[in-house]
Protein backbone atom coordinates (compact mmCIF):
# COMPACT_ATOMS: atom_id res chain seq x y z
CA UNK A 1 0.00 0.00 0.00
CA UNK A 2 1.51 3.54 -0.72
CA UNK A 3 2.28 6.10 1.82
CA UNK A 4 -0.64 8.54 2.63
CA UNK A 5 0.20 12.42 2.16
CA UNK A 6 1.86 14.15 4.48
CA UNK A 7 4.38 16.82 5.54
CA UNK A 8 6.22 18.23 7.98
CA UNK A 9 7.32 22.01 8.81
CA UNK A 10 10.97 22.91 9.44
CA UNK A 11 12.43 26.20 10.37
CA UNK A 12 15.49 26.60 8.84
CA UNK A 13 18.07 29.43 10.11
CA UNK A 14 19.66 29.58 6.79
CA UNK A 15 16.69 29.07 4.33
CA UNK A 16 13.98 29.97 5.97
CA UNK A 17 10.74 27.73 7.11
CA UNK A 18 10.49 24.57 4.65
CA UNK A 19 7.82 22.00 4.00
CA UNK A 20 8.06 18.75 3.32
CA UNK A 21 5.74 16.93 1.52
CA UNK A 22 6.02 13.32 1.80
CA UNK A 23 4.31 9.85 0.60
CA UNK A 24 1.54 9.41 -2.56
CA UNK A 25 -0.07 13.07 -3.56
CA UNK A 26 -2.65 11.30 -5.54
CA UNK A 27 -6.64 12.53 -5.46
CA UNK A 28 -7.25 9.34 -3.09
CA UNK A 29 -5.05 10.56 -0.10
CA UNK A 30 -4.84 14.45 -0.06
CA UNK A 31 -8.03 15.38 1.26
CA UNK A 32 -6.66 15.89 4.63
CA UNK A 33 -3.43 17.63 3.92
CA UNK A 34 -5.24 19.76 1.43
CA UNK A 35 -7.13 21.46 4.87
CA UNK A 36 -4.24 20.69 6.94
CA UNK A 37 -1.80 23.06 4.12
CA UNK A 38 -3.98 25.97 4.56
CA UNK A 39 -3.59 26.28 7.94
CA UNK A 40 0.35 26.58 7.76
CA UNK A 41 1.06 30.29 9.26
CA UNK A 42 3.99 32.57 8.57
CA UNK A 43 5.70 32.49 5.61
CA UNK A 44 7.44 29.62 3.72
CA UNK A 45 10.55 29.81 1.51
CA UNK A 46 10.09 26.35 0.22
CA UNK A 47 8.19 23.63 -0.86
CA UNK A 48 10.66 20.14 -0.70
CA UNK A 49 8.85 16.91 -2.71
CA UNK A 50 12.29 14.74 -2.62
CA UNK A 51 10.20 12.67 0.12
CA UNK A 52 6.88 12.07 -2.84
CA UNK A 53 6.77 8.72 -3.89
CA UNK A 54 3.71 9.40 -6.55
CA UNK A 55 1.84 12.37 -7.48
CA UNK A 56 -1.09 12.77 -10.30
CA UNK A 57 -2.66 16.00 -11.80
CA UNK A 58 -4.56 16.77 -8.77
CA UNK A 59 -1.71 16.12 -6.42
CA UNK A 60 0.61 18.81 -8.53
CA UNK A 61 -2.14 20.96 -8.63
CA UNK A 62 -2.13 21.06 -4.61
CA UNK A 63 1.50 21.71 -4.30
CA UNK A 64 1.43 24.44 -7.48
CA UNK A 65 -1.25 26.08 -5.67
CA UNK A 66 0.34 26.29 -2.37
CA UNK A 67 3.43 27.13 -3.42
CA UNK A 68 1.70 30.04 -4.94
CA UNK A 69 0.09 31.04 -2.26
CA UNK A 70 3.34 31.27 0.23
CA UNK A 71 5.18 32.93 -3.08
CA UNK A 72 7.35 29.42 -2.31
CA UNK A 73 10.10 27.72 -4.47
CA UNK A 74 9.51 23.91 -5.65
CA UNK A 75 12.50 21.81 -4.88
CA UNK A 76 13.47 18.56 -5.05
CA UNK A 77 10.61 17.29 -7.29
CA UNK A 78 11.37 14.15 -10.10
CA UNK A 79 11.58 14.82 -13.53
CA UNK A 80 7.60 13.42 -13.89
CA UNK A 81 5.85 15.35 -11.02
CA UNK A 82 7.37 18.35 -12.42
CA UNK A 83 6.04 18.06 -15.92
CA UNK A 84 2.59 17.45 -13.88
CA UNK A 85 3.48 20.51 -12.09
CA UNK A 86 4.72 22.74 -15.31
CA UNK A 87 1.12 21.63 -16.92
CA UNK A 88 -1.25 22.67 -14.21
CA UNK A 89 0.81 25.58 -13.85
CA UNK A 90 0.72 26.56 -17.68
CA UNK A 91 -3.07 26.32 -17.31
CA UNK A 92 -3.33 28.34 -14.41
CA UNK A 93 -1.30 31.10 -16.04
CA UNK A 94 -4.02 31.07 -18.85
CA UNK A 95 -5.82 34.15 -18.93
CA UNK A 96 -8.95 34.76 -20.42
CA UNK A 97 -9.16 36.83 -23.30
CA UNK A 98 -10.94 40.21 -22.49
CA UNK A 99 -13.99 40.79 -24.49
CA UNK A 100 -13.90 43.66 -26.56
CA UNK A 101 -16.12 46.60 -25.45
CA UNK A 102 -19.02 47.31 -27.20
CA UNK A 103 -20.91 50.04 -26.04
CA UNK A 104 -24.77 49.97 -25.82
CA UNK A 105 -25.33 52.01 -29.08
CA UNK A 106 -23.79 48.97 -30.75
CA UNK A 107 -24.97 46.23 -29.07
CA UNK A 108 -28.72 47.74 -29.52
CA UNK A 109 -27.62 47.92 -33.77
CA UNK A 110 -26.43 44.89 -33.23
CA UNK A 111 -29.48 42.95 -32.04
CA UNK A 112 -31.95 45.14 -34.39
CA UNK A 113 -29.54 44.12 -37.46
CA UNK A 114 -29.57 40.82 -36.93
CA UNK A 115 -33.50 40.90 -36.05
CA UNK A 116 -33.56 42.33 -39.84
CA UNK A 117 -31.68 39.69 -41.31
CA UNK A 118 -33.57 36.82 -40.15
CA UNK A 119 -36.70 38.54 -40.88
CA UNK A 120 -35.89 38.89 -44.40
CA UNK A 121 -34.63 35.79 -44.48
CA UNK A 122 -37.57 34.37 -42.79
CA UNK A 123 -39.58 35.95 -45.40
CA UNK A 124 -37.86 34.53 -48.94
CA UNK A 125 -38.22 31.38 -46.93
CA UNK A 126 -41.28 30.92 -46.65
CA UNK A 127 -42.10 32.53 -49.89
CA UNK A 128 -40.44 30.03 -51.63
CA UNK A 129 -42.34 27.96 -49.19
CA UNK A 130 -45.72 29.22 -50.77
CA UNK A 131 -44.54 28.17 -54.09
CA UNK A 132 -43.67 24.73 -53.49
CA UNK A 133 -47.17 24.37 -52.29
CA UNK A 134 -48.72 26.40 -55.23
CA UNK A 135 -46.57 23.61 -57.30
CA UNK A 136 -48.11 20.76 -55.34
CA UNK A 137 -51.27 21.89 -55.54
CA UNK A 138 -51.35 22.47 -59.28
CA UNK A 139 -49.38 19.09 -59.51
CA UNK A 140 -52.42 17.20 -57.64
CA UNK A 141 -54.70 18.82 -60.06
CA UNK A 142 -53.42 17.24 -62.73
CA UNK A 143 -53.14 14.28 -60.57
CA UNK A 144 -56.50 13.72 -58.97
CA UNK A 145 -55.92 10.19 -57.76
CA UNK A 146 -52.79 11.12 -55.66
CA UNK A 147 -55.00 13.75 -53.45
CA UNK A 148 -55.64 12.43 -50.01
CA UNK A 149 -59.51 13.07 -49.52
CA UNK A 150 -59.34 10.98 -45.91
CA UNK A 151 -56.78 13.39 -44.94
CA UNK A 152 -58.74 16.76 -45.72
CA UNK A 153 -62.00 14.76 -44.12
CA UNK A 154 -59.92 14.26 -40.99
CA UNK A 155 -58.48 18.21 -40.92
CA UNK A 156 -61.91 19.42 -41.51
CA UNK A 157 -62.86 17.82 -38.12
CA UNK A 158 -59.71 19.10 -36.45
CA UNK A 159 -59.68 22.91 -37.96
CA UNK A 160 -63.43 23.40 -38.22
CA UNK A 161 -65.88 20.87 -35.79
CA UNK A 162 -63.55 21.03 -32.91
CA UNK A 163 -62.81 24.60 -32.71
CA UNK A 164 -66.77 25.63 -32.72
CA UNK A 165 -67.18 25.61 -29.24
CA UNK A 166 -63.99 27.70 -28.30
CA UNK A 167 -64.67 29.89 -31.42
CA UNK A 168 -68.79 29.98 -30.64
CA UNK A 169 -67.94 30.78 -26.54
CA UNK A 170 -65.23 33.89 -27.86
CA UNK A 171 -67.43 35.35 -30.08
CA UNK A 172 -70.49 35.35 -28.13
CA UNK A 173 -68.45 37.16 -25.53
CA UNK A 174 -67.49 39.13 -27.69
CA UNK A 175 -70.61 40.23 -29.16
CA UNK A 176 -71.47 41.18 -25.72
CA UNK A 177 -68.17 43.15 -24.91
CA UNK A 178 -69.12 45.66 -28.20
CA UNK A 179 -72.52 46.32 -27.18
CA UNK A 180 -72.01 46.86 -23.82
CA UNK A 181 -69.06 49.33 -24.82
CA UNK A 182 -71.15 50.88 -27.64
CA UNK A 183 -74.41 51.53 -26.00
CA UNK A 184 -72.34 53.10 -22.57
CA UNK A 185 -70.46 55.83 -24.88
CA UNK A 186 -74.02 56.25 -27.22
CA UNK A 187 -76.07 56.60 -24.19
CA UNK A 188 -74.10 59.83 -24.08
CA UNK A 189 -75.32 61.08 -26.87
CA UNK A 190 -78.90 59.45 -26.44
CA UNK A 191 -77.82 57.14 -29.75
CA UNK A 192 -78.43 53.88 -28.37
CA UNK A 193 -80.04 52.48 -31.19
CA UNK A 194 -76.94 52.64 -33.44
CA UNK A 195 -75.78 50.19 -31.03
CA UNK A 196 -76.77 47.65 -33.39
CA UNK A 197 -75.32 49.57 -36.10
CA UNK A 198 -71.80 49.07 -34.48
CA UNK A 199 -72.53 45.34 -33.23
CA UNK A 200 -73.60 44.45 -37.06
CA UNK A 201 -70.93 45.98 -39.10
CA UNK A 202 -67.92 45.52 -36.60
CA UNK A 203 -68.63 41.60 -36.88
CA UNK A 204 -69.62 41.07 -40.16
CA UNK A 205 -66.61 42.90 -41.39
CA UNK A 206 -64.11 42.43 -38.94
CA UNK A 207 -63.79 40.81 -35.42
CA UNK A 208 -65.76 38.03 -36.60
CA UNK A 209 -63.57 36.82 -38.88
CA UNK A 210 -60.40 38.53 -37.54
CA UNK A 211 -60.89 36.85 -33.98
CA UNK A 212 -61.37 33.30 -35.52
CA UNK A 213 -58.45 33.80 -37.57
CA UNK A 214 -56.42 34.47 -34.53
CA UNK A 215 -58.27 31.71 -32.44
CA UNK A 216 -57.49 29.19 -35.31
CA UNK A 217 -53.77 30.51 -35.79
CA UNK A 218 -53.55 29.43 -32.04
CA UNK A 219 -55.32 26.12 -32.29
CA UNK A 220 -54.44 24.62 -35.39
CA UNK A 221 -51.09 26.44 -36.77
CA UNK A 222 -49.98 25.93 -33.84
CA UNK A 223 -51.01 22.11 -34.00
CA UNK A 224 -49.54 21.89 -37.82
CA UNK A 225 -46.26 23.07 -36.85
CA UNK A 226 -46.09 20.70 -33.85
CA UNK A 227 -47.03 17.27 -35.93
CA UNK A 228 -45.05 18.25 -38.59
CA UNK A 229 -42.17 19.27 -36.52
CA UNK A 230 -42.33 15.75 -34.41
CA UNK A 231 -42.05 14.11 -37.83
CA UNK A 232 -39.34 15.89 -39.07
CA UNK A 233 -37.26 14.86 -35.73
CA UNK A 234 -38.57 11.17 -35.99
CA UNK A 235 -37.36 11.03 -39.75
CA UNK A 236 -40.52 10.47 -40.91
CA UNK A 237 -40.58 12.87 -43.75
CA UNK A 238 -37.39 11.72 -44.77
CA UNK A 239 -38.75 8.80 -45.36
CA UNK A 240 -41.83 9.65 -47.05
CA UNK A 241 -39.32 11.31 -49.66
CA UNK A 242 -37.19 7.77 -50.03
CA UNK A 243 -40.60 6.17 -51.21
CA UNK A 244 -41.06 8.65 -53.16
CA UNK A 245 -43.88 10.61 -51.51
CA UNK A 246 -43.73 14.54 -51.80
CA UNK A 247 -44.06 16.22 -48.40
CA UNK A 248 -46.11 19.28 -49.28
CA UNK A 249 -48.44 17.09 -51.21
CA UNK A 250 -48.98 14.69 -48.68
CA UNK A 251 -48.45 17.01 -45.42
CA UNK A 252 -49.60 20.66 -46.45
CA UNK A 253 -51.94 20.63 -49.52
CA UNK A 254 -54.65 18.60 -47.05
CA UNK A 255 -54.17 21.19 -44.06
CA UNK A 256 -54.42 24.25 -45.90
CA UNK A 257 -57.54 23.09 -48.26
CA UNK A 258 -59.58 22.06 -44.84
CA UNK A 259 -58.46 25.84 -43.59
CA UNK A 260 -59.14 27.28 -46.23
CA UNK A 261 -62.84 25.68 -46.73
CA UNK A 262 -63.56 25.93 -43.01
CA UNK A 263 -62.15 29.48 -42.07
CA UNK A 264 -65.19 31.10 -43.96
CA UNK A 265 -67.83 28.62 -42.55
CA UNK A 266 -66.09 29.90 -38.92
CA UNK A 267 -66.53 33.19 -39.82
CA UNK A 268 -70.31 33.06 -40.32
CA UNK A 269 -70.56 31.44 -37.66
CA UNK A 270 -68.62 33.66 -35.47
CA UNK A 271 -70.14 36.55 -36.61
CA UNK A 272 -73.73 34.98 -36.03
CA UNK A 273 -72.78 34.16 -32.54
CA UNK A 274 -71.26 37.77 -32.22
CA UNK A 275 -74.81 39.30 -33.03
CA UNK A 276 -76.68 37.11 -30.52
CA UNK A 277 -74.37 38.18 -27.91
CA UNK A 278 -74.88 41.65 -28.69
CA UNK A 279 -78.23 41.40 -29.32
CA UNK A 280 -79.23 39.88 -26.20
CA UNK A 281 -77.12 42.51 -24.01
CA UNK A 282 -79.40 44.95 -25.79
CA UNK A 283 -82.35 42.97 -24.64
CA UNK A 284 -81.35 43.13 -21.08
CA UNK A 285 -79.58 46.32 -21.17
CA UNK A 286 -81.15 49.14 -23.57
CA UNK A 287 -84.80 47.17 -23.99
CA UNK A 288 -84.52 46.58 -27.73
CA UNK A 289 -87.06 43.44 -28.59
CA UNK A 290 -85.27 40.63 -30.51
CA UNK A 291 -87.37 41.66 -33.75
CA UNK A 292 -86.89 45.30 -33.56
CA UNK A 293 -82.92 44.11 -33.34
CA UNK A 294 -83.29 42.15 -36.50
CA UNK A 295 -85.01 44.59 -38.23
CA UNK A 296 -82.50 47.46 -37.35
CA UNK A 297 -79.63 44.87 -38.08
CA UNK A 298 -80.99 44.24 -41.65
CA UNK A 299 -81.69 48.31 -42.28
CA UNK A 300 -78.14 49.75 -41.49
CA UNK A 301 -75.76 46.43 -42.62
CA UNK A 302 -74.99 46.52 -46.23
CA UNK A 303 -74.59 43.21 -48.11
CA UNK A 304 -70.78 44.45 -48.99
CA UNK A 305 -69.48 43.80 -45.43
CA UNK A 306 -70.49 40.38 -45.27
CA UNK A 307 -68.69 39.90 -48.77
CA UNK A 308 -65.67 41.51 -47.31
CA UNK A 309 -65.58 39.29 -44.60
CA UNK A 310 -66.24 35.81 -46.43
CA UNK A 311 -63.40 37.27 -49.44
CA UNK A 312 -60.55 37.85 -46.18
CA UNK A 313 -61.60 34.50 -44.56
CA UNK A 314 -59.82 32.06 -46.67
CA UNK A 315 -56.57 34.19 -47.58
CA UNK A 316 -56.23 34.06 -43.36
CA UNK A 317 -56.76 30.45 -43.82
CA UNK A 318 -54.25 29.58 -46.07
CA UNK A 319 -51.89 32.16 -44.59
CA UNK A 320 -53.00 30.24 -40.92
CA UNK A 321 -52.23 26.98 -42.47
CA UNK A 322 -48.89 27.51 -44.38
CA UNK A 323 -47.24 29.53 -41.92
CA UNK A 324 -47.76 26.57 -39.20
CA UNK A 325 -46.65 23.77 -41.49
CA UNK A 326 -43.69 26.11 -42.41
CA UNK A 327 -42.63 26.07 -39.20
CA UNK A 328 -42.85 22.81 -38.70
CA UNK A 329 -40.66 22.69 -41.89
CA UNK A 330 -38.11 24.23 -40.23
CA UNK A 331 -37.74 22.25 -37.26
CA UNK A 332 -34.26 20.45 -36.59
CA UNK A 333 -32.31 18.52 -33.83
CA UNK A 334 -34.62 17.75 -30.89
CA UNK A 335 -37.30 18.19 -29.06
CA UNK A 336 -36.92 21.66 -27.94
CA UNK A 337 -37.03 23.07 -31.19
CA UNK A 338 -40.42 21.79 -32.26
CA UNK A 339 -41.76 24.25 -28.86
CA UNK A 340 -39.80 26.85 -30.51
CA UNK A 341 -41.23 26.86 -34.02
CA UNK A 342 -44.65 25.89 -32.28
CA UNK A 343 -44.03 29.56 -31.05
CA UNK A 344 -43.14 30.94 -34.35
CA UNK A 345 -46.07 29.72 -36.23
CA UNK A 346 -48.26 31.20 -34.21
CA UNK A 347 -46.89 34.35 -33.74
CA UNK A 348 -45.94 34.79 -37.65
CA UNK A 349 -49.63 33.80 -38.52
CA UNK A 350 -51.49 36.24 -35.97
CA UNK A 351 -48.71 38.68 -37.38
CA UNK A 352 -49.46 38.02 -41.11
CA UNK A 353 -53.35 37.98 -40.23
CA UNK A 354 -53.10 41.57 -38.63
CA UNK A 355 -51.24 42.96 -41.67
CA UNK A 356 -53.38 41.40 -44.04
CA UNK A 357 -56.17 42.77 -42.20
CA UNK A 358 -54.75 46.18 -42.51
CA UNK A 359 -54.06 45.96 -45.98
CA UNK A 360 -57.72 44.62 -47.14
CA UNK A 361 -59.03 47.49 -44.67
CA UNK A 362 -57.37 50.07 -47.06
CA UNK A 363 -57.79 48.54 -49.72
CA UNK A 364 -62.05 48.20 -49.77
CA UNK A 365 -62.38 51.56 -48.53
CA UNK A 366 -60.27 52.92 -51.31
CA UNK A 367 -62.74 50.80 -53.94
CA UNK A 368 -65.75 52.01 -51.86
CA UNK A 369 -66.58 49.67 -49.80
CA UNK A 370 -66.04 51.00 -46.55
Amino acid sequence: MANPANFVVEDSPEDGRIVRLSGSFVIASISDVDAQLRDVTGPVSQIDLSAVDQMDTVGAWLVHRTAKFYAADITGCAKDAGRLIDAVSGVDAAEAVPRPHVSSLNHFLAEVGGGVVVGVTTLLQFLGFVGQVVKAFFILMMNPGRFRWHAVVQHFDMVGVRALGIVGLMSFLIGIVIAQQGAVQLRQFGAEIFTINLIGRLTLRELGILMTAIMVAGRSGSAFAAQIGTMKITEEIDAMRTIGVVPAEALVVPRVIASVIMMPLLGIYASLMSIIGGGILCWIVLDIPPATFVQRLREVTPLTDFWVGMIKAPIFGAIIAMAGCFQGMQVKGNAEDVGLKTTAAVVQAIFLVIVLDAFFAVFFSEIGWG
